[in-house]
């Protein structure tokens, strides 16, 4: 049902997510603009879009753009769509042409992305309000040039922003697109209730003789074995610490699952097993894929460079990251996101929340070690 207020949205990111988002917005009543860094997945768009599942429709976006400017153009809200290890860059892409009263969402954030992207704009001179949503409101897939099916529309996703303060606000606005986003207490919170962490670099990596043999196999009801999910359910115990260390709660792998699921187990291996949700979703068939190249970078690396500044030891977490950066030859936990990168080093935990709370723009030293 169109929503009686219209907004104007830029969507950066023409992939899965960004075109069905952007289509399903547009088939709603919003002025949206869609920007991709590359031209050819938006030839097809410029002649329209068709969305199929459950909503289906015809719709031509207002602007189908490379040039980032003329997305952001009058827009009041920009959701940046993108895999999570785009958003550092796209920061700084967006900094020469954004405007103070608009809203940033990254649309998700996994873990620490708006705090990554509300520095970068801030040291720019950008004063935006940055959110995250703790997950992608759709699910989505492009199925052919200019067809999109959304699979389904989620019920519940928190959202919080830097500054704190501001989610409220963020809320409200978002609500004009769906009733489906709620406010969480802050950014620590939809951070490292990052579940993708946890449920997608272990049975990967641990399976890679699979993996690279061309092998298919089910990630969840294969690929986790008893033996991987003892791993995972120590890597979500040092999760569940951090965030506690940090003052914020989120709920563990296993009650996640129920909530989300309605699943119950003695252990996570058994919880994962009793998601008929989860039947038949293949593991991926290369190691080259996102659930190491995004969820090791923006997922363990920032959880890891927490825990490690804030005393814990985070030693399984480390060596999946060491496994995926051993494998690839890449240093993720250089690249990803760190506490440097996050405007955090040299804070204790009070003085990471006091970041949190008022954002990146106000008085606060970020070079002080407030504890």
């Amino acid at each position: 049902m169109p929503h009686r207020e219209r907004l104007r949205v830029a969507v950066l990111g023409a992939g899965h997510g960004g075109q069905a988002l952007a289509g399903w917005m547009a088939l709603q009543g919003h002025h949206v603009r869609l920007f991709n860094r590359s031209a050819e997945p938006l030839l097809p768009l410029r002649r329209g879009l068709a969305l199929e599942g459950v909503v289906s429709g015809q719709v031509r976006l207002d602007v189908v753009t490379t040039h980032i400017d003329e997305a952001l153009d009058g827009a009041e809200l920009v959701m940046v769509v993108t895999p999570a290890t785009a958003h550092r860059q796209l920061a700084y892409r967006m900094a020469p042409y954004l405007t103070p009263e608009q809203v940033v969402l990254l649309h998700p954030g996994r873990t620490g992305g708006a705090l990554e992207v509300a520095r970068i704009l801030a040291a720019a001179g950008c004063p935006n309000v940055v959110a995250e949503a703790e997950t992608f409101l759709l699910a989505s897939r492009v199925e052919g040039p200019g067809h999109a099916r959304i699979h389904q529309i989620k019920k519940r996703v928190r959202v919080a922003a830097v500054p704190a303060h501001e989610t409220g606000a963020v809320t409200s606005l978002l609500r004009k697109i769906h009733p489906a986003f709620v406010p969480a207490r802050n950014v620590l919170e939809t951070s490292l209730q990052n579940i993708g962490a946890i449920f997608h670099p272990a049975p990967l990596l641990l399976n890679l003789g699979r993996v690279q043999s061309g092998i298919p196999f089910d990630h969840y009801h294969e690929g986790i074995t008893p033996g991987v999910a003892a791993v995972m359910e120590q890597a979500d115990r040092e999760r569940v610490e951090l965030a506690g260390r940090l003052g914020v709660e989120v709920l563990s792998a296993r009650a996640w699952l129920e909530k989300a699921y309605g699943v119950r187990g003695r252990d996570l291996y058994e919880a994962i097993q009793a998601n008929k949700s989860y039947r038949g979703l293949k593991a991926p068939s290369t190691d080259r894929h996102r659930y190491v190249t995004e969820d090791v970078p923006t997922g363990l690396v920032p959880m890891v460079s927490l825990g490690k500044a804030l005393g814990l030891p985070m030693a399984v977490m480390e060596s999946i990251v060491r496994v995926a950066e051993s494998l690839h030859r890449v240093e993720y936990s250089t690249i990803g996101r760190t506490v440097e990168s996050l405007g955090l080093a040299g804070l204790g935990p009070a003085g990471i929340r006091r970041v949190v709370e008022r954002g990146f723009a106000s008085e606060l030293s970020l070079t002080t070690g407030n504890v």
